[in-house]
């Protein structure tokens, strides 16, 4: 009974946020703080799924900017966990199919993110130049998924290149943001489910790489959020097992 109501609060929140949101981006259109905005709006709904959420943010990705974000991609779920965190001023690449999604679709695309066509080789190719105009441009940070694909409890997978070469041909440092492990942490018929950390790190700096060293920086933002997340699941078991205890005995 609790995963049918939830669902179906979900699907409410979806039409009411969908329509809501489109008319608030209608009347500035492709803001570059729309993004957020919305974001944080679909953030909130990870408490009607059961979670509490904690977000960190190095002191040193407040200042500056603009930034490529970079993040691992879990699960679906991310749209209501991740996008807690999203920064100011900070847009996404998406799917072009995305904007036929009822609701959300026209959302997404009038809050500024940008769309490209994976089908179409050629124009995959030039959107890591149009995500490096887009910040040149707009003075907007762009938040990727590395990874390319939702890991759904597989780790951290392996990187492509092209977030690491849109942040060295837009000259801006790179900012990594870890969430611990999602992977079966949400059952929809259970009311509490536990502790999420995400947490903003300190920039990358590209100094010193070219794009044809794209991969030697794509390598170390790798291992310094493989070993940030294995930290941060670290701290979620032993937080969570600390409540759980008290309780069992």
């Amino acid at each position: 009974m609790l995963a049918v109501l939830r669902l179906i609060c979900l699907a409410i929140f979806f039409i009411v946020v969908g329509i809501g949101g489109s008319l608030f981006c209608i009347l500035r259109p492709f803001h570059p703080d729309n993004t957020r905005v919305v974001s944080h709006l679909f953030g909130r709904m990870h408490r009607l799924l059961g979670l509490r959420i904690e977000i960190r943010v190095a002191p040193e990705a407040q200042q500056g900017g603009p930034y490529v974000y970079i993040a691992n991609h879990q699960h679906t779920y991310d749209i209501f966990t991740l996008s807690s965190a999203v920064p100011k001023n900070t847009v996404t690449i998406g799917k072009k199919s995305l904007k036929w999604i009822p609701f959300f679709g026209q959302l997404y695309w009038l809050s500024g993110n940008i769309l490209i066509d994976r089908k179409n080789s050629g124009k995959a190719k030039g959107t890591i130049a149009q995500a490096a105009n887009a910040i040149k441009r707009g003075k907007q940070s762009i938040l990727l998924f590395p990874e390319g694909t939702r890991s759904y409890g597989r780790g951290l997978l392996p990187f492509k290149t092209g977030a690491f070469r849109t942040a060295i041909q837009a000259n801006v440092n790179i900012v990594p943001i870890c969430v611990s492990d999602l992977h079966n942490k949400i059952k929809l018929n259970r009311w509490n489910n536990g502790l999420l950390i995400i947490e903003i790190m300190p920039p990358v700096s590209i100094l010193g790489y070219s794009t044809d060293h794209a991969r030697e920086l794509m390598n170390e933002c790798h291992a310094r959020m493989a070993t940030k997340i294995a930290e941060l699941d670290a701290e979620v078991e032993q937080r969570e097992r600390t409540v759980t205890e008290p309780e069992n005995k």
